[in-house]
């Protein structure tokens, strides 16, 4: 769990924004995981995409690093934001763009305010 703890800290750090997710951004290989990356890419937030699929450590120890069981994963400026039923909440209720901002982080707000009316 060491190097996979260290890895999962140096990646939160790197970008600002990060997903750990089963796929990619551009191919999502679960629903939840597909939700989250694409209210992530229609809001046109630049992200890192971690596939966890693709390393049963990083799968395991991104678990533990949160302390939350299941994946996808959302990290803001290096914390953990939530999981796929949070991530969406937050998105409707306007908490995603309201964290966004405070972290300086830039996103499609038009695009955020569609995703709203879509779901009203």
């Amino acid at each position: 769990m060491t190097d996979a703890k260290t890895r999962i800290e140096d990646t939160v750090k790197a970008k600002d924004v990060v997903l750990f997710m089963k796929g990619t951004k551009e191919m999502p290989q679960c629903g939840f995981s597909s939700r989250v990356a694409g209210v992530l890419n229609f809001m046109g937030i630049d992200y890192a995409d971690v596939n966890v699929l693709e390393d049963e450590a990083i799968r395991q120890g991104i678990k533990e690093f949160s302390d939350w069981p299941t994946i996808p994963q959302l990290y803001v400026k290096g914390e953990f934001v939530g999981g796929c039923d949070i991530i969406t909440e937050m998105t409707l209720s306007g908490e995603l763009d309201t964290l966004l901002e405070k972290s300086g982080v830039t996103y499609d707000k038009a695009a955020a305010d569609k995703i709203r009316e879509a779901n009203a």
